[in-house]
């Protein structure tokens, strides 16, 4: 192995081996398909890029040499249809491998991939290609039908590609691109022109269309040498699909400029001790998913499964329970490092490799990143006290957003005073570890206090009966808002104002009483956005 990361970052270590500082360099023309797939696809061809498998048995393992050649032939295909430098084109692949060969392949070309998840409906499919004039779609069979309706109402849309079955109106992926030849002239694309857009998975209202460049590949050499710490001649497993940023967090830019070899694993329904099972028989040696996955797993009798080459954990996508956080060191010795991060953001606050992380702490900030938490009047909040996570602009972070493409309101109310405000809030201890607290509109002020939606979430899933939760405001008017608890409850248990009435007084003994939900109410499953996050606007 060549260490082909160290081309481009320049770092530094304290006596003690820690990093403290974190640079990148790189030239004018980065582009992550030909100076990391297509460098390592000539220099080390048989290196394993992605072992991928599906519910069925279908296994593939792809060298390096292969994903440069497939997606040079991904590039060759789009290019015959017309796409171009600055093009969008959305991805809808769910965990296809072919997204591993596309990705690439409009990153070689400067066309704008627009990854999108598999969920969507017709609405949501008319307002993505509308919103940025995507001239392709590419997409899985079972997602096609959505696209079909939505194709009226897009005059942006040219071409419709399908993954896994033939339909009319359709252009057939593998058809298509499997006799395209698989060399490539490089094209002249520049390292801060755009590359990559996501929808943000907003609580309210449409989603917002954030803007990356190419750059934003570059600085994930961060989130994966000192979060994931994969081993480059292990396999890195992170759960995600490719509708989601974490998947090009933890399945794709990082792990591949270390090097290292990606697991993916195709299904319909998360069963924990698949996973679990497959972990063991593949050689996982270091894995990333939400709290919520971990907690199931330590449902699971951990004896039955060969986890002896796991060696490396962390966790991001929502705060991690200190429930879990011991729970799954005392099961398998090892420790979840929490990390933080937007749609907008590579990892901006993590416990890094060497850092001792405590339990609830997203960590420390990024030397990538000037990380501050402020008042309302932008000074500095002490320990202990809630503010905004806000990072700074001068100089701009490589790895922050271009924008919000197409909205200047949007821009300018993110962007202003030198500094880019998250709308996330959290507080720091006398330590410096950071603890998040939630959206900035998902604060409950009740009484004059302040109380984050997560605080009692944390005591509400210890009780026995609780499955999930989420807490949001409710209108009062004594005390302006009072915390209202949504509850799906374990099964064996059934809702009542019994019930009610033992859960609101386990939080009271578990944490400050103000925090306790005056308003319990049972759910079977909670409002959720189209990515999977927890509709709080709804729930108010």
């Amino acid at each position: 192995m060549r260490n082909i990361n160290l081309r481009y970052v320049r770092e530094t270590y304290d006596e003690t081996g820690f990093l403290t500082d974190f640079r990148l360099e790189y030239p004018d023309n980065f582009n992550f398909g030909y100076d990391i797939v297509d460098d390592i696809g000539l220099n080390d061809p048989d290196r394993p890029a992605m072992l991928w498998l599906n519910e069925h048995g279908e296994r593939h393992l792809f060298t390096f040499a292969e994903i440069m050649r497939r997606s040079n032939q991904a590039a060759n295909f789009l290019r015959s249809i017309g796409v171009k430098k600055g093009d969008m084109v959305l991805a809808v692949l769910k965990r296809d491998y072919r997204f591993w060969f596309l990705a690439p392949a409009c990153h070689k070309l400067g066309a704008v991939l627009v990854p999108a998840t598999h969920m969507l409906k017709k609405h949501d499919a008319e307002y993505r290609l509308n919103a940025c004039s995507a001239r392709v779609v590419v997409c899985i069979e079972p997602v096609a039908d959505v696209f079909d309706e939505a194709q009226p109402q897009c005059p942006s849309l040219q071409v419709k590609v399908c993954v896994g079955k033939k339909r009319e109106g359709w252009l057939d992926y593998d058809e298509c691109v499997d006799p395209m030849p698989d060399t490539l002239e490089r094209v002249d694309t520049k390292a801060t022109e755009p590359m990559l857009m996501y929808f943000s998975s907003g609580t309210a209202g449409n989603p917002k269309m954030v803007l990356h460049s190419h750059t934003y590949a570059l600085s994930h050499i961060f989130t994966a040498k000192h979060w994931h710490n994969p081993d480059p001649d292990g396999i890195h497993f992170t759960i995600a699909d490719t509708g989601w940023g974490k998947a090009v967090w933890g399945k794709l830019y990082g792990q591949w400029a270390m090097e290292s070899c990606v697991f993916t694993y195709d299904f319909d329904k998360f069963v924990p001790a698949d996973i679990l099972r497959l972990i063991g028989e593949n050689g996982i040696t270091t894995l990333c998913c939400p709290p919520t996955m971990y907690r199931f797993f330590m449902k699971e009798d951990l004896s039955k499964f060969d986890l002896s080459g796991l060696k490396y954990c962390t966790i991001a996508g929502e705060p991690l329970n200190p429930d879990v956080f011991y729970g799954w060191k005392e099961a398998t010795g090892i420790t979840l490092m929490e990390g933080f991060g937007q749609t907008e953001t590579t990892l901006s606050i993590c416990n890094r490799v060497g850092m001792k992380p405590k339990a609830g702490s997203v960590g420390k900030p990024s030397p990538l990143y000037n990380v501050r938490i402020v008042d309302n009047d932008m000074k500095d909040c002490r320990p202990g006290e809630t503010g905004e996570v806000i990072i700074g602009l001068d100089p701009r972070p490589e790895g922050l957003m271009i924008c919000y493409y197409l909205n200047e309101e949007k821009n300018a109310e993110a962007m202003r005073g030198g500094w880019y405000h998250t709308g996330d809030t959290a507080w720091k201890d006398e330590d410096g570890y950071i603890y998040f607290v939630g959206r900035n509109d998902d604060i409950i002020k009740s009484s004059g206090y302040r109380i984050g939606p997560y605080e009692v979430e944390s005591v509400l899933i210890k009780h026995p009966a609780v499955a999930e939760c989420a807490v949001s405001a409710a209108p009062d008017e004594i005390r302006g808002q009072v915390v209202k608890a949504t509850v799906v409850l374990n099964s064996g248990w059934e809702p009542s104002d019994e019930l009610a009435k033992d859960i609101q007084q386990f939080v009271k003994n578990e944490t400050a009483p103000y925090k306790y939900p005056r308003i319990v109410e049972f759910a079977e499953s909670l409002p959720r956005t189209i990515n999977g996050k927890i509709r709080r606007s709804e729930l108010r």
